[in-house]
């Protein structure tokens, strides 16, 4: 069986700093994969190194049953596409020509969109709903909008596996949602295997269909959401007091942090 991300004995070290720690894991393929876990677990790092961002140091990482080192840089964008973490923008694009990039890995050598192209860029936006923005720049938009732009341009590579890191982050409660549930919709329609990091317990709790639990470079817990979200666990991976018990609305399992014991409103 083919994997969409398979993990063996993986190690990463900055200089001296270890990150990750002899991690061992698979993604099957249509999965909605969360990674979770405290600040400075490795997350960002493994995600780096399944969209080949970082050299593979120590085991093996596979993508599409295929080392992720073997990929020449445009196959690989042709099968992964990656959703960074927002950060500023160094050129005023506009919406539709930051969309089409998603592109550049199925365009010849002079780059030349095709009436091809430039459909499936429709698409692609209006599949996140951004079609209306297209002549808009993107240092204009606000931050939800923004951000589905960017899911927008990773649409349009057309890719069987995307990688997002902290999609959600500083976004209000409805744009959160939406996000979540446009992966979902493409992880249905398209049949694209989703893998997401994530400090929101509660979203990767309602959405995921695994979960993988890091704390200090090493997987703590990997399995469904039941299984992972368990309060002596992520007590162990996140060093406080929780709360663990059940949406009314959905049965998921949520998570409420609790005040230190001795403290008091």
């Amino acid at each position: 069986m083919t994997f969409a991300i398979e993990a063996l004995e993986l190690s990463h070290a900055y200089e001296t700093a270890a990150v990750l720690r002899s991690l061992s894991f698979r993604v099957s393929t249509g999965d909605y994969f969360v990674i979770i876990g405290p600040n400075g677990s490795g997350k960002t790092t493994l995600l780096r190194l399944a969209a080949g961002l970082l050299k593979v140091q120590t085991g093996r990482l596979e993508v599409s049953g295929q080392p992720v080192q073997r990929f020449r840089r445009r196959e690989l964008a042709r099968t992964v596409a990656l959703v960074p973490q927002a950060g500023p923008l160094e050129f005023p694009f506009r919406v539709a020509e930051f969309v089409l990039m998603g592109r550049a890995p199925h365009q010849g050598i002079l780059g030349l969109e095709s009436p091809r192209d430039l459909r499936i860029a429709r698409e692609a936006m209006a599949f996140t709903g951004v079609e209306h923005l297209a002549g808009r720049r993107m240092d204009r938009l606000s931050g939800g909008e923004r951000q589905r732009v960017i899911i927008a341009r990773a649409v349009c590579q057309q890719p069987s596996l995307i990688l997002l890191d902290e999609p959600t982050s500083f976004l209000d409660l409805a744009h959160q949602a939406r996000i979540m549930d446009l992966m979902e919709q493409l992880r249905q329609e398209n049949g694209v295997t989703v893998v997401m990091v994530s400090h929101d317990v509660n979203l990767a709790s309602m959405y995921g269909s695994r979960l993988l639990l890091l704390a200090g470079g090493r997987i703590l817990a990997e399995g469904r959401p039941e299984d992972v979200i368990d309060a002596d666990l992520l007590e162990k991976a996140y060093g406080c007091r929780l709360l663990v018990d059940r949406t009314p609305a959905t049965g998921a399992r949520r998570v409420t942090p609790l005040p230190k014991e001795g403290l008091s409103r």
